[in-house]
């Protein structure tokens, strides 16, 4: 029996499990959840109450997104985003942790900006600007966020930017990021993104198990 997530397609947290879990080669029964009615057995497990949640057939719950990612990449990591005595994620720590914390406080009220009257949509874009500013130099350096190779950091950190640009497409097209544009569109034309933003239905109790699994990389 594989293990069970539930996740929501454009949740950015779900979005850089599901980008793990796929390049680690790992099969899971998908269950796409409603965030507006979520299922008793996903609060069950994890009371938290948002996604991604990944139940092992053990019964263990890892239910945070940066734990999923880590736990199936060194489970098999052929694409070595982890780096070299896990060297990628030591240093993508600062940059994920940035990106948690203040960019999506921005992000979130750059996109909902009704919700949050407090100041203009354009003080929150403004604020976050200078995660992106710092993202842009970067890959002015090299051609991905640790170097010249796609590691986790920016494969927990992509989802984000996507949201982020989908607000206002139109500005971020002429914004003074082009080398972020660049990296976000080779994000979305990959093999994998495509793959795990397949649309599948809401999940109910009874209905038949989806299953996620990347075949290229399971006969490794």
């Amino acid at each position: 029996m594989p293990p069970i997530l539930y996740s929501f397609r454009r949740c950015p947290y779900a979005m850089r499990a599901r980008l793990a879990l796929y390049a680690s080669g790992m099969t899971v029964e998908l269950r796409e959840v409603s965030l507006r009615d979520k299922p008793a057995s996903m609060l069950a497990v994890s009371p938290k109450a948002s996604v991604p949640v990944l139940v092992l057939p053990d019964g263990d719950v890892i239910d945070e997104s940066w734990d999923i990612m880590q736990w199936s990449l060194h489970l098999h990591d052929p694409d070595g985003w982890l780096g070299k005595n896990d060297s990628h994620v030591d240093a993508a720590i600062p940059l994920i942790s940035e990106n948690d914390t203040t960019f999506k406080y921005n992000l979130d009220r750059y996109k909902y900006p009704d919700r949050y009257p407090e100041y203009p949509q354009s003080h929150y874009r403004s604020e976050a600007e200078a995660f992106l500013s710092k993202l842009e130099n970067r890959l002015g350096a090299s051609r991905f966020l640790l170097g010249d190779e796609l590691s986790v950091a920016d494969v927990a950190i992509f989802p984000f930017i996507r949201q982020f640009a989908e607000v206002d497409k139109d500005w971020f097209a002429l914004a003074p990021f082009s080398k972020l544009r660049r990296w976000l569109k080779d994000f979305i034309d990959s093999e994998g993104f495509i793959s795990v933003m397949a649309k599948y239905s809401i999940w109910h109790p009874g209905d038949p198990p989806v299953i996620m699994s990347n075949e290229i990389n399971l006969k490794e």
